[in-house]
């Protein structure tokens, strides 16, 4: 675990050439950003709508726009950036696949993570008749920020429909790396994407 308390950074950072071109959506308080301008001297701007988290950004060190990614990214041009990421935050929005393409629009490759609702604990709940509660699931249903609840066999479907091309899959459980049925076996799936029919460059 990185000294920023989120394990799937380091993974991430595996993905991330030194000196990249990097937009972080929903970028949070910054520190994946400031995360990776320290370990691989990227040049990134991170994108969030909430007040408190952009002056976090802020203090951070992090370059950050304030704006509603509901709207699209229309503010970038086509290929401004090596990598466009969202981190635990793809279930947040409603405009799920026009912002998938238009992440693959702005950027050369894409990474996504999301909790993944497929997981064997929260089975067992629904099961039971109860919406699941977990670590990367907090909230309770009348609560949660989220407006999507989907697996990892249902976002691997929804990229061959709108043919993006899945590169690499990591699943995790715990904060570690789990083998086997990721869509059993994973609570967070974490993907690195790419335009149908372009290598990893492009």
């Amino acid at each position: 675990m990185t000294l920023y308390g989120r394990f799937d950074f380091d993974y991430i950072a595996r993905w991330i050439s030194p000196g990249e071109r990097v937009l972080d959506l929903g970028c949070g308080d910054g520190s994946l950003l400031r995360y990776l301008q320290e370990t691989k001297g990227i040049r990134g701007y991170g994108v969030e709508l909430d007040p408190g988290n952009v002056t976090a950004c802020i203090q951070n060190g992090v370059n950050v726009l304030q704006f509603d990614l509901e709207r699209g990214l229309q503010g970038f041009e086509d290929d401004s950036f090596d990598h466009v990421i969202m981190s635990l935050s793809l279930q947040t929005v409603r405009h799920t696949v026009p912002l998938l393409k238009e992440m693959l629009r702005v950027g050369h490759e894409a990474v996504v993570s999301f909790p993944n609702f497929g997981y064997g604990p929260h089975r067992e709940a629904i099961a039971k008749g109860r919406m699941p509660v977990s670590k990367h699931l907090p909230y309770q249903w009348y609560d949660s920020p989220n407006v999507r609840f989907f697996t990892i066999a249902d976002f691997d479907a929804l990229c061959a429909e709108q043919g993006i091309q899945v590169r690499e899959l990591l699943a995790f459980a715990d904060g570690q790396p789990v083998g086997g049925d990721p869509n059993l076996k994973g609570e967070v799936g974490l993907y690195r994407l790419g335009r149908q029919g372009s290598g990893p460059g492009g």
